[in-house]
C-alpha cells in the first residue's frame, strides 16, 4: 500500500496509474524532447541547462539527468515539477488519464488541511468556477452584454468554448453563492483567490466582478488562476489571480497548452501581450502563439519557451514602453540562450486588430521580418548618437550594445567572424580602438560567464549529490544492487547469503530493502515497480543511478559471483575480528569500476 498525506492506495491502483501515463508523453508536456538513438533527450528542468542532459526511456519508463542527478519515474517527475508529494502525483496523474482513485483519507493530530497544501484541490476549486463563469457567459440573460463585446472583438463562439471564456457577472457573491448552494468550499475559494475575506468580517465577497473572465491553463490544461477584464470603467482594465501554490504570471504563458505542438514542430514561438491577441491569432490558425500575462517577458518566460522553441519571435507595441520591455527582454531571451527577434505592429495597432484588417498572411509576413536583436540594438545604438545627445547618453547606449554583444558570444549566437564585424563598425562610430573594444567585450564575457556559473552551481543543488559511500566494502554493496537492478532474477544466486543488514550505507540500506521486499513477492520485478514503492526523489534518483551504472559494465552474473564471493571474504574477516582490508582491495575495487559498455556514457538503458 502507498500511504501519504492525501491517503492510501492499492499497490494495483498505482500500477495502472504508472502503466497509463507513458512517461515520454507526460515528460513533453513540460520538455521537448528529441529522438537520440533509442532514448529521447531535452534540456532538464531541475536545473539551467544549456545543453539537453536529461534523457527518457520509454521502454523503461525512466527518466536520468547527468548533469544534476535528478532521476526516477513518471511519479518522481510530477512531484519534482509540480512540487507535489507522491500521492498527490498519483492522484494528478490518475486525473490526467481519467482514472478515479478510491483512496481514505488519514490526518495525524495537528495535521494542516489538505486543502491548504495540495494544488490539485486548488485545480479543482479553479476548474468549478471556470464552468460556473462559462454558464454566467452563456446564460440568455447574464451573459448578453459580455457575448456583444465578444462579438464585437469578433471572436468566434468556437474560440470562446475552446478557450473556456466565462463571465463574472456584475454581483459582490455570486460565486461566493453558487458555493454555498453546491456546498463548496469557500475556505477554498479565498485560497486559489477567486473570494475575499469581506471587510464587515461578515463572510467573503467575490474577488472578480462585472468582468470577461479568461482561464489560464497550464500546459497540461489544468485551471490554474483568471485574467478579468473589466466590462465597465470600474477599475483595473485586467486583473489576474493573486499568485498561488499553482500560479505565478512570471512563470506562466497563455496559451501554451494549445501552442506547444505547433512550437515544437515549427521550432518557433510567437509572443505577444494580450489574451485577445492571443486568441484571435489561433482563431486565424496561427498556432504557435502565446501570451505573457500583463507582463513583461521575465526570465521565468524565456525558460519554459527554450523547453520548447529554437527561436522566439517577440511582437510588441510601438510606443516607447513597448520598445523599452522589448530590449528589456532581449537580454533575457540572450542570457538564456535563445535565439531571439522582434516585430513591431504597423500603425500602432495591437496584433488582435492587425489579423483582422490584414490577414493571416500579412501577420506570418511580420513575423518572418522580425528582426533580429543584434540589428535591432545597432539601430537603437545608431539613432542615439545621431540624436547628438548627451555624454552620458552616448556612454549608457554602449555600455547597453557591449553587453548584448558580450552576452551574445557566451550564448553561442554570435561567431568569432560576426564579432569581429561588429567590434570593426562599433570603432567607426564611437571612435574607439578595436582591441580597446574587444578588451571591454572580454572584460563583460568573463563577468557573465561567472555569473551563468554561480546560476548552474546553485540550479543543481536542487537535487544533492548522492553519497553512496567510499571503500572495497560499500563498493562491494553497490555491485550487489548495480546487478540486480538490471537482472533481478540473479538474485537466487543471494541464496540468503545477502541480506538488508550487509548494507550499512543508509541510502544504499534503503534501496536494498525497497529492492528485496519487491523481490519476495516477484523474482522479475522491474525498474519502474521498485521506483514506485518509494515515495523519496532521493533514493529515486540514486536507483536510477545505480541501474544506468550498472548496465553500462554489463557482466550481470559474472559481477554478482564476484561480490558474493568478496562478502563472504569480507564477512569471514569480522568473524574473525578482523578490521583490516582483504589482501585483494585494490583489485576488487579496480574490477567494480571497469565500464564494458561505453558506447554512450549518457544512456540509461539502451534496449
Amino acid at each position: 500500500m502507498v500511504l501519504g498525506m492525501s491517503g492510501r492506495f492499492d499497490n494495483s491502483m498505482v500500477t495502472r496509474v504508472q502503466q497509463a501515463n507513458d512517461i515520454a508523453e507526460v515528460i513533453s508536456e513540460h520538455v521537448s524532447l528529441v529522438k537520440k538513438g533509442k532514448e529521447m533527450v531535452g534540456l532538464c528542468p531541475f536545473h539551467e541547462d544549456h545543453r539537453p542532459s536529461m534523457y527518457v526511456n520509454s521502454v523503461k519508463q525512466i527518466f536520468k539527468c547527468f548533469a544534476c542527478s535528478a532521476g526516477g519515474d513518471v511519479f518522481k517527475f510530477v512531484q519534482m515539477r509540480e512540487n507535489l508529494s507522491f500521492p498527490q502525483a498519483i492522484e494528478r496523474l490518475a486525473e490526467r488519464v481519467g482514472i478515479k482513485l478510491e483512496r481514505t483519507v488519514t490526518k495525524s493530530q495537528g495535521q494542516k488541511e489538505y486543502a491548504d497544501v495540495d494544488p490539485n484541490r486548488l485545480s479543482k476549486a479553479n476548474a468549478w468556477a471556470a464552468k460556473h463563469y462559462q454558464q454566467n457567459l452563456f446564460d440568455e440573460q447574464k451573459g448578453k452584454n459580455a457575448r456583444d463585446y465578444i462579438s464585437e472583438r469578433q471572436i468566434t463562439q468556437e474560440s470562446m468554448k475552446k478557450w473556456q471564456l466565462g463571465l463574472a457577472i456584475d454581483s459582490k457573491d455570486d460565486l461566493v453563492n453558487a458555493a454555498k448552494r453546491q456546498k463548496a468550499s469557500t475556505e477554498l475559494l479565498e485560497k486559489a483567490g477567486l473570494v475575499l475575506s469581506s471587510n464587515t468580517g461578515s463572510g467573503f465577497i467575490d474577488k472578480f466582478s462585472n468582468r470577461l473572465m479568461f482561464s489560464i491553463r497550464d500546459v497540461t490544461g489544468r485551471v490554474i488562476g483568471f485574467g478579468g477584464r473589466t466590462l465597465s470603467n470600474a477599475g483595473a482594465k485586467y486583473i489576474n489571480s493573486p499568485t498561488t501554490v499553482l500560479f505565478d504570471k512570471s512563470n506562466c504563458l497563455y496559451g501554451l497548452e494549445h501552442a506547444r505542438h505547433s512550437i515544437v514542430s515549427s521550432g518557433v514561438a510567437v509572443v505577444v501581450e494580450g489574451y485577445t491577441d492571443c486568441i484571435m491569432a489561433h482563431q486565424f490558425g496561427c498556432d504557435n502563439v502565446v501570451a505573457t500575462l500583463g507582463t513583461s517577458l521575465t526570465t521565468g518566460h524565456a525558460r519554459i519557451l527554450r523547453r520548447y522553441a529554437k527561436k522566439v519571435v517577440l511582437i510588441f507595441d510601438g510606443d516607447i514602453a513597448g520598445v523599452e520591455a522589448a530590449n528589456r527582454a532581449l537580454g533575457i531571451c540572450l542570457a538564456q540562450r535563445i535565439d531571439i527577434k522582434l516585430a513591431s505592429v504597423p500603425e500602432g495597432k495591437d496584433p488582435c486588430d492587425f489579423l483582422l484588417s490584414a490577414g493571416k498572411e500579412r501577420f506570418e509576413q511580420l513575423v518572418e521580418d522580425a528582426v533580429d536583436v543584434f540589428e535591432f540594438k545597432w539601430n537603437r545604438l545608431t539613432e542615439t548618437f545621431s540624436a547628438d545627445n548627451a555624454i552620458i547618453d552616448n556612454k549608457a547606449a554602449i555600455e547597453e550594445f557591449l553587453q548584448t554583444i558580450a552576452t551574445g558570444l557566451l550564448s553561442g549566437n554570435l561567431s568569432a567572424i560576426e564579432r569581429g564585424l561588429i567590434v570593426n563598425r562599433l570603432s567607426k562610430i564611437i571612435g574607439l580602438d578595436s582591441r580597446e573594444i574587444n578588451t571591454e567585450l572580454g572584460i563583460r564575457i568573463e563577468r557573465a560567464a561567472r555569473t551563468a556559473s554561480y546560476s548552474d552551481v546553485t540550479g543543481k543543488q536542487k537535487v544533492q549529490n548522492i553519497d553512496f559511500g567510499e571503500g572495497i566494502f560499500a563498493a562491494t554493496q553497490r555491485e550487489v544492487l548495480e546487478v540486480l537492478l538490471n537482472e533481478p532474477e540473479l538474485s537466487r544466486l543471494l541464496e540468503e547469503k545477502v541480506g538488508v543488514e550487509f548494507f550499512d550505507v543508509p541510502i544504499l540500506r534503503q534501496i536494498a530493502a525497497i529492492l528485496f521486499e519487491a523481490l519476495k513477492s516477484n523474482t522479475g520485478a522491474g525498474l519502474t515497480a521498485i521506483l514506485a514503492n518509494t515515495d523519496s526523489i532521493e533514493i529515486s534518483s540514486a536507483i536510477v543511478s545505480l541501474a544506468a551504472s550498472g548496465e553500462e559494465k554489463g557482466n550481470f552474473k559474472s559481477r554478482l559471483i564476484d561480490a558474493i564471493e568478496a562478502i563472504q571474504r569480507i564477512e569471514g574477516q569480522r568473524k574473525k575480528g578482523r578490521i583490516e582490508a582483504i589482501e585483494d582491495q585494490t583489485q576488487l575495487l579496480r574490477h567494480f569500476s571497469k565500464d564494458n559498455n561505453k558506447e554512450n556514457p549518457h544512456s540509461i538503458g539502451m534496449v
